[in-house]
């Protein structure tokens, strides 16, 4: 390579993001063996949940409310659309606890984390501005008894649930991106870490030391 071709931002870009993640660790061919345990799936099913979350979300998004509420095929993408939201609330919950209790922010893992965190609390929101979407009897009455709350802490006077082109902007462009983009950080972040481990047994308060020998001879 030239001189002038080393110099390139785009050959020092792409040399530093395969320094910071070679193609091996990006996409791996195997996984750790402890991640056969069942917490380790939960933020896969999360993952599982967005996409179909985003999937039947762009056919809302391009069929229209009178699309979604009064055809029979309309209702059924809808329902898929609110039961993967619940399903990717519960998945996400038991995957943030249970690397809380695994401490997850281990070995340089902080990061990892926050971002996981942060994704969390943009997704509530994101969730807010679509039951206030729907253009029904529910989204009314949810938009109505948000607002006091909303406006009681000044947050009123730039995000109205009562302005359904301002929520439905919301909730299929702006904080849908901002979802996705944290998720896609958070799984970069991971990759370049590596996934965590289980605690030590040491840590645990678990000494095998004893428990050994008392184990062996149960199997004599």
């Amino acid at each position: 390579m030239s001189a002038a071709g080393k110099r390139s931002w785009t050959v020092r870009l792409r040399e530093a993001g395969v320094r910071a993640m070679p193609p091996d660790r990006l996409l791996p061919d195997g996984q750790p063996a402890y991640m056969s345990s069942w917490i380790y799936m939960f933020g896969a099913l999360t993952i599982a949940a967005l996409v179909i979350v985003i999937g039947s979300g762009m056919v809302l998004s391009l069929k229209g409310p009178a699309w979604w509420h009064y055809t029979g095929i309309g209702h059924f993408i809808n329902s898929i659309h609110l039961w993967a939201v619940e399903l990717f609330f519960f998945f996400m919950v038991v995957h943030l606890w249970g690397k809380f209790f695994m401490a997850a922010w281990r070995g340089g893992r902080a990061r990892i984390w926050m971002v996981g965190a942060i994704s969390f609390v943009v997704a509530i929101p994101c969730a807010l501005t679509g039951y206030v979407s729907q253009q029904n009897f529910d989204s009314q009455w949810i938009a109505t008894q948000a607002k006091d709350g909303l406006n009681s802490t000044g947050i009123g006077a730039f995000f109205n649930v009562l302005n359904f082109g301002q929520m439905y902007s919301y909730h299929v462009l702006l904080l849908p991106i901002a979802v996705v983009g944290l998720v896609s950080a958070h799984i970069l972040l991971v990759r370049h870490k590596g996934i965590v481990p289980p605690l030590p047994l040491s840590e645990l308060g678990i000494d095998m030391g004893d428990r050994a020998p008392a184990a062996a001879e149960s199997t004599t």
